[in-house]
């Protein structure tokens, strides 16, 4: 089935789908993309989407308003960071992995290697000592230093001497809910100095202390469940995600990724709507792997919000990449593995402000 601007029963503007909402193969949008096209239910009723110009004068598409962004293949080449040829493995990138326990190693694995595939020279894990050997077995490249949780005075310390030599941190994945790791998340973010990505285990341990990250140069990437803890609101009710977004991002002025399909990232200036979502990626550990990729971008000189849009346009990629040698069974470390072929041509043409300039 062919629908024309939008499949009948779908709202352009919310995303939201009748029960009678015609499921299109294909649909050639007017003038511009739709926010609502590729927001779910109705990107699944789009099929494949594609827009076409009818004439609309740039002055009107500018007109003031609510302002929402695409990442296309030659914008986000042109934000992906290019190594110097007198680069060191430090000069090209080197984050600090704050990850792992005994109980959950495989997390901080994940985003080791998910930051070394992303372009990091120099990748460094801290983690508690009863998670050190199970890393060490897996991680041959990165390098892997311990700290005692029991000591949260000393491991505070140690971490941030580790960042004396790294230039940028993600911190959160499979670090545990124990009170000690509370502490020491909470005191170590306090006075980090290096852009993080914070996640997974880091979030639960900041859901009540987000003043610690203010005036910080950071990007938090909760899913839907650990953002209706860490805004204090609850589960968010179907076609308000944008909504939420903002609000959060408004009240505590921290650049937030929120998980999904179509993931969201929002600075509170610009709504940056994330388009290679893929199922693929509906596994545990991807979440990790994004982690580490944010770290390395931001290691890589990025700045908060655009290591955070281009760390989930090329996510998405490397889902789709792993799918495609892999139709059924990706797990996280396929995602990882998969970044370098998943990489857009660096000639890559761009789609034009038609997909860019959302109506």
């Amino acid at each position: 089935m062919f629908a024309i601007d939008v499949p009948t029963g779908v709202d352009a503007t919310t995303g939201a789908a009748g029960p009678r909402a015609v499921r299109a193969q294909t649909t050639v949008t007017l003038g511009a993309a739709k926010l609502g096209l590729l927001l779910e239910p109705a990107r699944s009723h789009c099929g494949v989407l594609y827009v076409t110009d009818i004439g609309i004068a740039d002055e009107i598409a500018a007109a003031p308003g609510d302002t929402y962004a695409v990442l296309d293949a030659a914008e986000f080449r042109a934000l992906l960071p290019v190594r110097a040829e007198e680069s060191d493995k430090r000069s090209a990138g080197a984050p600090l992995i704050v990850a792992g326990s005994a109980q959950f190693p495989g997390a901080a694995v994940l985003c080791a290697r998910a930051a070394a595939r992303a372009g990091s020279g120099y990748v460094t894990v801290g983690c508690p000592e009863g998670a050190a050997a199970a890393l060490r077995a897996h991680l041959v490249e990165q390098v892997v230093v311990t700290y005692d949780e029991r000591d949260v005075a000393g491991a505070i310390e140690n971490l941030l001497d580790l960042t004396r030599r790294s230039n940028a941190v993600a911190i959160g994945p499979g670090l545990g809910m124990s009170d000690a790791m509370g502490e020491i998340v909470r005191g170590f973010l306090s006075r980090l100095e290096r852009p993080f990505v914070a996640d997974a285990s880091a979030l639960f341990h900041l859901g009540k202390h987000l003043d610690i990250l203010r005036g910080k140069a950071c990007v938090l990437t909760p899913h839907e469940g650990e953002f209706a803890r860490l805004s204090g609101e609850g589960t968010i009710a179907p076609g308000t995600r944008m909504h939420r977004l903002r609000s959060f991002v408004q009240r505590t002025s921290v650049t937030t990724l929120l998980k999904g399909n179509t993931t969201l990232i929002d600075d509170g200036t610009t709504m940056h709507v994330n388009v290679t979502g893929t199922s693929a990626l509906a596994t545990a550990g991807t979440g990790d792997v994004l982690s580490g990729m944010i770290g390395a971008l931001l290691a890589q000189g990025l700045q908060p919000l655009d290591a955070a849009r281009a760390g989930a346009y090329w996510h998405g990629l490397a889902g789709r990449e792993a799918a495609r040698t892999r139709p059924i069974g990706v797990v996280a470390g396929d995602v990882a593995e998969a970044l370098g072929a998943a990489l857009p041509p660096a000639s890559a043409s761009s789609a034009g402000p038609l997909l860019r300039r959302l109506l």
